[in-house]
This record gives C-alpha cells, structure tokens and sequence, in this order.
C-alpha cells in the first residue's frame, strides 16, 4: 500500500450521520479521523427539522451524546397538526397519535446549532482514540488500489488511507457515486426542500402558538396552495425562530415548471398564517436541498468493500405523507455501522463489515421503515396515472365529495394510522386532490389577511454568505442546449424565469439567421442543493473545503 497517512477509521462527513459512527468507533476505542468540508459542521448543512428518538431504535442522538436536547436542540415538539387547503377554506386535523407513535422524543433543531455542538464532542472523542475531526476538506473521491478502496482522496491534502469508510456525506454523496451506488438519473427518485428561517421572539411564538417553554408545533399544508405540485409545507417553531418551508417531488416541480421559491412565497403568504406570522416578518435565511425518497433509492445493501454509507448518502430519508424522519436514521445508521466494523474486526473478518452492517439494518427494522414492503406491493398499480386519474375523477365527482363528507368524523383517525401513511402514492390525489376536496366539503373560510411581504429573490440570495472559489466553478455544463438543461431555469431555488442574477439563465443565440434556445450557468450564487445534477447535463462536485455558501442557520 502506498505510503499515505492511514487511520483505522475515516467518517467523511461531520452531521448527526457522521458523529454517531464517529462515537461508536471512539466507544470501541477505534482510531478515527472525522473529515468535514464546512468552516464548520452545520454550515454546509440544511433541515427541516425535526430529530426523533424511536422507541424501537437502538441508538437515539441523547444515548451517543448525553445532554444533546438541552443544549443543541431547539423546542421539544407537543402539538403536530395538517391543514388540507383549498383557497381560503381550512380543514385541520390533529395528527399527535401519528407523531407519537414509536416516538420517545421529537425536537425542533437548526442544523448550524446542533451540528457544531456536534463536532466539539466528536473532536474530544475521536482525539482519546489517536484520531480527530478536520474542517474545511473536501473529500471529492475514493482512493484505489488494484482495484480495491483503500483510502479517500481530497482537494486540500494529500490521500488518506483507512481499514473502514464510512460515507456520511449527504444527500449529494460523492463517495456513493464514485462507488457506483448511488445516481442522479431520476427525478422522481428526489424531493426538493426549500426554506426560510424567520426571526421571532420567544414570548410570541408562546402567544401565538399557544405553547410553554418546554413545548412546540409543527404545522403540515397540502391542497391547493402549491400549483398542482405534488408536496406540502411546513412550519416548526424553534426557540426564538420559525423554520418553515416546503418541501416537492422534483420530478413534479420540473413537470409544473413551477418555480420553488415562488411556491415559498404561496405558503407564507396564505392567510391561514397570518395568525402565526403577524405584521412582523424578518427573514433570517433562505436555503434548499434535496431529500432522498427512501421508498425508492434507500440502499439495501450501502457499502462496497471497505465503504459503508450512512444517512442521506445511502438514501435513508423517510418521507412518506406526514411522515417525515431523516436524522434520526442516519444516527442508527451511522451507529450500526461502526457497530457492524467493530464486531467484524473482533471476529478477524473486517471485510464482513459491510455485509454485516445491512443485516443491522434490517434486523433492527430501519429498512422496513425506509422501504415499507405494502408500497413496494402497490405501487405498480396505485402510482399508474390511468389509475390516479380515475381516482381523482371520482374523489372531485358528486359521489365522491358525498363520501368526504360522510367519512367527516373519521378521516382524522385514518390520518393517524401510520401504515396508511407508509402507503401513500406518489401522485397528485393524497398531495392535491384529496386535501383540497376534504377542504371544499369540510373547510373553514378563513377571514385574517396576510400582511407578509417576503423577500424577493434577490434579497434572499444577497442575504446569504459565500466565500467563492474563483477561478475553480464546481458545476459545469456538459449540454447547453435547452433541451438538455433547460428544466434548472426554473427548478433551481435561485434561478428563475427572466431572473438575471441566479445560477441559471435562459439566452437566445441568433447565428446565420437561426435562433437557438441555450441556458448558462455562475455558480457564484449556488446553495449546493443538487437538483442540477438531476434535472440538467451538467458535471457537479462539492467546492472545495470552507468555499462557497455558509448558511448561518441551517
């Protein structure tokens, strides 16, 4: 082996996915580097969020890192609601009995907060076993030879070598696709995230949400307020923040050509949260990503000799309906998988770690939540479009609006029951069509008026921080055709139709009397989300360590 600096352990990422194998392996006393490519953990980092702690999991984030709610979470999450909308007309229903279920705990987090909280006892840690965490390193690929994965290459330093990798490297995983297990090829396999954090103080989010400090909302909107995109909002309350948001499958934003940060500004400026969001909207950080869908691309078998990946890298992110659960698994995943090498490395059979790693997996019940067999069955029926087409011509028909209506006191219960959820489609009827109906048969008009002018897009990227990399763009385009790229113009969250000043442009070239349709790209203001990489030709990689954008929040 080639004589590079070598560890027994490489965990190449440093959010709650990367700290918990980073623990684990320091529980076991194993020597560990953690590598992370932000100024600092968190800062390259974007949730939603809610963390969970499973009754059924093996390792919660409090378990590996004691006082983790009082100190890096933000609001302990006590009332969980959906609002089916259809115009200016609500229908809520209560869906605490579904948030509770196999739940110990749940918490509001902000990932800038609680990742660097993170990194300082993960540093402490790994440095008792010989090891450590770095920031501002890129990890762009795997080292081999002959063949095998050996080690990490990087763009700030020389390759490193370890016994085990661990991948935790998100959503955007450049070590998945250089392994050859992961891919960018469908859009329908990803959502995309989208997200304001928003200044409030602590006494008006207990006023206007009705909640005691030691307890918080978290609010869900489907219907018709997103264009016929199929997704939802929304909103949690932090300590002295909101986070809210909204959250499409890509392949329906591209479909819709509808605009993300435009579909923000429908769920903020709804007059349903005008009650929560006042006359006094501070927006303090605009920011996206995209989100795996388990159901379609969880791995079932994440590693490749000595890699394992842990998180959204192996496309461990639960979203289904109002489930929505990804941290959580990443920090059993992340676990298990530091678990699985320290047992195989007792029984003197290291390269079983993989192999060992997914039947953790299974046997611990992670991937009957990530991949629920019931939709696996049903999907090739219940996702057909002839299929939802004739569903949806009955649900907004005469007969079908009469049995929204009849089923009125029970439709509640059925939003609780959590094998429903695991079951739903990915159409247009549970994300649209049904919540408006139930909205148009059952709904309130609401009568408050939305005050709130949210930033523009400009604003919003101007608001962010960047320490751009010149000279070294980390998108490139292989196709500059319309055709081929076309679909970024308007799904990239900050690019827009006639907007100047995003990543994305649509220009006319006139040659020899033709006109050609032809898109451009600056990645200057690029929030390194990745639906490029899905829904344009493009070339793309992280920037490398501390360049490009910083989110403050997260």
């Amino acid at each position: 082996m080639s004589d590079y600096e070598h560890y027994e352990a490489l965990v190449v990422g440093a959010g709650p996915g990367g700290a918990a194998a980073a623990a684990t392996f320091a529980n076991y006393g194993i020597e560990t580097l953690v590598l992370e490519r932000g100024v600092e953990a968190g800062s390259k980092n974007v949730s939603g969020g809610l963390i969970y702690a499973e009754e059924s999991a093996p390792y919660t984030i409090d378990d590996l890192f004691p006082g983790f709610r009082e100190a890096a979470a933000e609001r302990p999450i006590t009332k969980y609601r959906i609002h089916n909308i259809a115009g200016d007309k609500v229908e809520s229903f209560d869906l605490t009995d579904l948030h509770e279920h196999d739940t110990e705990w749940s918490e509001s987090v902000l990932r800038r907060k609680m990742d660097s909280w993170l990194e300082d006892r993960v540093h402490e840690r790994t440095r008792e076993t010989g090891g450590g965490l770095l920031t501002g390193v890129h990890v762009n690929g795997l080292l081999r030879e002959e063949g095998r994965i050996v080690g990490v290459t990087l763009d700030e330093l020389d390759p490193i070598t370890a016994d085990i990798i661990v991948a935790a490297d998100g959503v955007n995983s450049e070590l998945a696709r250089d392994a050859g297990l992961m891919d960018w090829d469908e859009p329908d396999e990803w959502f995309q995230g989208v997200k304001a954090v928003v200044d409030m103080p602590e006494d008006s989010i207990a006023d206007r949400f009705d909640v005691a400090d030691d307890e918080g909302a978290a609010h869900l909107f489907s219907g018709d307020l997103f264009e016929g995109v199929r997704g939802g909002g929304f909103l949690y309350t932090n300590r002295d923040t909101l986070s809210l948001g909204t959250v499409f499958h890509l392949d329906s934003l591209v479909a819709e050509q509808a605009e993300p940060h435009e579909l923000l500004d429908g769920l903020l400026t709804h007059p349903l949260l005008a009650q929560w969001l006042g006359d006094d909207y501070t927006e303090l950080e605009y920011s996206a990503k995209l989100v795996p869908d388990s159901k379609k691309v969880a791995l079932r078998e994440p590693h490749f000799g000595r890699l394992l990946l842990v998180g959204d890298a192996a496309g461990q992110m639960q979203a289904q309906g109002p489930i929505i659960k990804g941290m959580n698994h990443a920090v059993t995943a992340g676990a298990l998988a530091a678990e699985a090498y320290a047992q195989a490395k007792s029984r003197n059979e290291p390269e079983k770690a993989g192999t060992r790693y997914a039947r953790k997996l299974r046997s611990e019940g992670v991937m009957k939540k990530l991949r629920p067999r019931g939709y696996e069955l049903l999907r090739g029926v219940a996702e057909d479009d002839s299929v939802t087409d004739v569903v949806d011509t009955v649900l907004t028909s005469a007969v079908g609006r009469a049995g929204v209506r009849a089923l009125s006191g029970r439709l509640e219960r059925l939003y609780n029951v959590p094998t429903l959820s695991a079951l739903m489609p990915d159409t247009r009827t549970p994300y649209v069509t049904l919540p408006t109906v139930i909205a148009e048969e059952l709904g309130t008009r609401v009568r408050d008026e939305s005050s709130v002018t949210p930033p523009d897009l400009e604003a919003r990227i101007g608001g962010l921080t960047y320490d751009t990399d010149i000279g070294n763009p980390h998108i490139t385009l292989r196709d500059e055709s319309y055709e081929a790229s076309g679909a970024a113009v308007a799904a990239c969250p900050v690019s827009a139709v006639d907007f100047g000043g995003g990543c994305y442009r649509e220009e006319v070239v006139r040659t020899n009397g033709s006109e050609e349709r032809v898109v451009s790209l600056d990645t200057q203001p690029c929030v390194e989300c990745g639906t490029c990489a899905v829904v344009a030709d493009t070339e793309w990689t992280h920037p490398r360590g501390d360049k490009g954008v910083e989110f403050k929040w997260g």
